[in-house]
């Protein structure tokens, strides 16, 4: 089987989620024995990051205008790059490189799928370009797929608002690498980034409005009597909220408990895992956080709103679920970490669940059952 990934970028640092699957899911199906390509755009993609892909063929193509991720393209190329897939996986939405795909699809008959992972939603920025790129295209792009993935079943009436016929949607989670974090922490390390010593709470996402950092800030000054030893560790680059969130620590005076530490990646992001008492996810939508999966391999309980797509964490005691508010995120930070004992529980109850459910030798069946579907009923038609 030939597959061929389509996604924005590989971009490990500003990419999120949506990139980071496409990445591992990649790996695994090559694991799998499939034959694997990936088209994408040369944002971000370091030499580092490309060898990490042994056996999948690459094609980056240059990137023109990176606000948008619009990328300088020789038809040709993606012509025949196309033609040689026998499926191809479409990732996210609102892209150039996704139209181009799918027209091209649609002209030689190449079965495809799309996983938006959650960005069907008209949200933030640009909504008057997301409008029209689904008045132009956008909506044809969902409706005609002939497999639809959406990563948790909370995402399944997003698609449903597009139109389309519920039989196509298949429910696959994200997945996790349990190679990627058996790396502890260790003193050198916390001495590096002024934390040896001091118990703290965690959040690891880009700093942009959607993914919360500034409601979590808020809840932390507002309770930081109650919740003193604890300091605050904000893991991620800048996506243009970093100024503000400085501000408010200044106007808090809670700059010696709040820390910075942008980007880790790699046994580093391992590290900060293990040292965190407590990963915060503070989203305002999301469809599937991947780092509740990081925290759950890691044995790391969470707190997280109802807006991550992953409120099972209340159910099998593994943190806890909170409105996306400030009083919601406040009220849960005092009430979850005034029993340090059930803290550790819950982490244990997290990396079971993690463990059972979310491995990608596991998640990956899911896909391949799914291609092997598609291909099935095209041969027969």
């Amino acid at each position: 089987m030939k597959v061929l990934n389509v996604v924005m970028s590989l971009d490990q640092v500003m990419g999120g989620g949506a990139v980071e699957r496409t990445f591992q899911m990649s790996q695994y199906l090559v694991k799998a024995g499939v034959d694997c390509t990936i088209l994408t755009t040369d944002v971000g993609l370091s030499p580092k990051r490309l060898s990490e892909l042994d056996g999948i063929t690459v094609i980056a193509l240059p990137c023109l205008i990176k606000r948008f991720i619009v990328p300088v393209f020789s038809l040709k190329k993606i012509i025949s790059t196309v033609k040689n897939a026998d499926i191809i996986h479409i990732m996210g939405n609102w892209l150039i490189l996704n139209a181009l795909v799918y027209i091209i699809a649609r002209h030689f008959k190449i079965p495809y799928v799309v996983c938006p992972a959650g960005m069907l939603p008209i949200y933030g920025r640009s909504r008057l370009l997301k409008k029209l790129y689904n008045f132009l295209i956008g909506k044809n792009i969902i409706r005609n797929a002939d497999g639809l993935i959406a990563i948790t079943a909370g995402e399944i009436p997003h698609f449903k608002a597009y139109g389309v016929n519920p039989e196509k949607i298949t429910v696959i989670p994200n997945g996790i690498s349990q190679r990627d974090f058996q790396t502890e922490s260790d003193l050198e390390f916390l001495n590096k980034h002024g934390l040896s010593g001091i118990p703290f709470i965690l959040c690891v996402a880009s700093l942009k409005q959607i993914k919360g950092p500034d409601l979590l800030l808020q809840a932390f000054c507002n309770a930081m009597e109650a919740l003193k030893p604890y300091h605050l560790v904000f893991v991620g680059p800048d996506a243009g909220m970093l100024a503000e969130l400085k501000d408010m620590v200044k106007r808090y005076n809670a700059s010696g408990r709040v820390h910075f530490l942008g980007y880790l990646g790699g046994v580093d992001k391992s590290k900060i895992y293990y040292a965190s008492k407590l990963l915060v996810i503070p989203s305002r939508q999301e469809a599937m956080s991947i780092v509740v999966l990081e925290a759950g391999i890691t044995n790391t309980p969470v707190l997280l709103t109802d807006q991550c797509g992953f409120s099972d964490i209340a159910g099998i005691e593994g943190g806890k679920v909170v409105p996306a508010t400030v009083e919601g995120l406040q009220n849960g930070l005092i009430e979850i970490l005034s029993d340090p004992e059930k803290l550790k529980s819950m982490g244990k109850n997290l990396n079971a669940f993690t463990c059972r459910h979310f491995t990608w030798d596991s998640i990956i069946k899911k896909h391949l059952s799914l291609y092997n579907r598609i291909l099935a009923k095209n041969r027969l038609e």
